[in-house]
């Protein structure tokens, strides 16, 4: 902030209050920094604020600012943050709606892999297909809340989808019985090639 422009415990609360509005409106929202200026101290006409704020998700990054322009004199500054954030939220939902429609572009594809690399505390690990690539897998595209039951080496079958970061998989479920504990199949398992790490 500059020209003097005292924070307050109220505009502090407003702002962390529109941050966290942001963050539950999109979950691809990596980070976003505030930045309020008094440009002004005795404008003729406009605002004496302007209100900036630079966010990145996954591929991109977003400026949404707030600077009430000629004829509208000392707008508030609650209301000159306000319209940044409602600027900033649109932004955020063009992003999402657009990223959204290019997944649901690509069909997803069945396939047979192994798990190669499990984050069990982090929920999350790596397939490794047959034709030696890996791809991310989240607990929740696991099948029957069996993540706790995957260990490497498992075999699976899952979709392979188009995520925003790349390749992903969905609809992951164990290939061995249901009902048997990983490690312990009496019945199907899915071997590696030769030379396969």
């Amino acid at each position: 902030m500059r020209n003097s422009l005292e924070k307050t415990d109220d505009i502090e609360a407003l702002v962390h209050e529109k941050v966290a509005k942001l963050e539950k409106f999109s979950d691809r929202l990596n980070s976003c920094r505030v930045a309020i200026e008094k440009i002004h101290d005795r404008p003729s006409s406009g605002s004496p604020y302007r209100v900036r704020i630079d966010m990145t998700v996954p591929g991109q990054e977003l400026v949404a600012d707030s600077s009430p322009g000629e004829g509208i004199q000392y707008t508030a500054l609650e209301v000159v943050i306000r319209d940044a954030f409602d600027a900033a939220r649109r932004q955020l939902q063009e992003i999402t709606q657009r990223q959204r429609r290019e997944v649901k572009s690509h069909p997803a594809q069945e396939m047979t892999a192994i798990v190669s690399k499990l984050f069990r505390d982090e929920g999350f690990g790596f397939i490794k297909t047959f034709d030696d690539r890996e791809v991310y897998f989240h607990r929740n595209s696991v099948l029957h809340d069996d993540f706790d039951r995957l260990e490497i080496g498992v075999g699976v079958h899952f979709f392979l989808e188009d995520g925003v970061e790349g390749p992903q998989a969905s609809t992951v479920k164990i290939v061995d019985k249901p009902g048997v504990r990983t490690g312990k199949s009496a019945g199907y398992e899915v071997e590696p090639p030769l030379g396969w790490e």
